[in-house]
């Protein structure tokens, strides 16, 4: 389970960030993962769960924003929300295609408790 050691990362990022704002508590964290980041988003809370304990997170919530998987095929110009992994423009065919979003997995917002 690789999402473990992404949220033992997750935390060290947050803590120092709170720790530059001299913040007393993370109340909520949201972060942003892509359908083709790899990323369980289930296990992401999972082991968010787990790892807060005994940190200045103990109380804090975890939201989960999945970013769509969105392709651009360089031949037609067609822009596609793709629910499957099958990389073929369903306009012409073509596997000329560019990945426009859905590899995300990046902390969008944090938010502090200061005294």
């Amino acid at each position: 389970m690789h999402e473990l050691s992404l949220i033992a990362n997750l935390f060290e990022i947050m803590e120092e960030k709170a720790a530059e704002k001299n913040a007393k508590k993370i109340t909520h964290v949201v972060l942003q993962v892509g359908k083709l980041s790899g990323v369980v988003p289930d296990l992401l809370i999972t082991a968010f769960d787990i790892y807060k304990k005994d940190t200045m997170t103990s109380e804090g919530e975890l939201t989960i924003k999945e970013v769509p998987l969105k392709i651009l095929c360089r031949d037609c110009k067609t822009e596609v929300v793709k629910d499957d992994f099958v990389f073929i423009c369903t306009k012409c065919g073509s596997t000329n295609l560019k990945t426009l979003s859905g590899t995300e997995l990046y902390l969008e917002k944090m938010e502090l408790e200061i005294d």
